[in-house]
């Protein structure tokens, strides 16, 4: 079962996608539905920019009105040990996560290494994940990193924490103009 996969012109209904684990786990995809109920028990989200060597993570106030650069995980290190001290500082109700479709919106490798990748390691903390479209976000990010004239070394860590940022950003301004929100 494919999830949906949310943009920002069309709001989703609830889909849930189940997917086995050893302690028959039913996680789920939410949707921007969904994430309205979080929004109301004042929750933060975590942004997440998954790529092959590294996790870029942000965080958004209590609010919900600005999407914070967090940290950077290195895939090589105990990055999951990482990602739960950060869920123990900021209690979060959810990760946004990007999804990198093709520029025609079809779900190429890429996209589909992201989802294997939540199902495997995301899904298990026991946190709903929303998928997000985040096309050239990491183009937007390494944009708005050089006209702050940051290096190129200091770009390359920054790069994926501000790209989930974006991702972040992206999903609260969406929220932010939805009725009823």
């Amino acid at each position: 079962m494919q999830p949906q996969v949310a943009d920002a012109e069309t709001p989703l209904r609830y889909k849930k996608t189940f997917f086995p684990f050893g302690n028959n786990l039913n996680m789920t995809y939410g949707t921007l539905d969904n994430l309205i109920v979080l929004k109301s028990q004042q929750k933060r989200l975590f942004g997440l920019d998954i790529g092959d060597r590294r996790i870029g993570v942000s965080v958004c106030d209590a609010t919900w009105l600005i999407a914070s650069p967090l940290t950077m995980l290195d895939r090589k290190t105990d990055w999951k040990a990482q990602l739960h001290k950060l869920l123990k500082q900021y209690p979060v109700g959810g990760f946004v996560s990007g999804l990198p479709l093709l520029m025609n919106g079809d779900e190429g490798p890429q996209a589909k290494k992201v989802k294997e990748f939540i199902e495997t390691h995301i899904f298990p903390f026991n946190t709903p994940v929303y998928l997000w479209d985040e096309r050239l976000s990491t183009c937007a990010a390494n944009r708005a990193l050089i006209e702050a004239d940051m290096s190129r070394m200091k770009r390359k860590d920054n790069v994926d924490k501000v790209a989930a940022s974006f991702i972040l950003q992206g999903v609260l301004d969406r929220l932010r103009i939805m009725p009823n929100t």
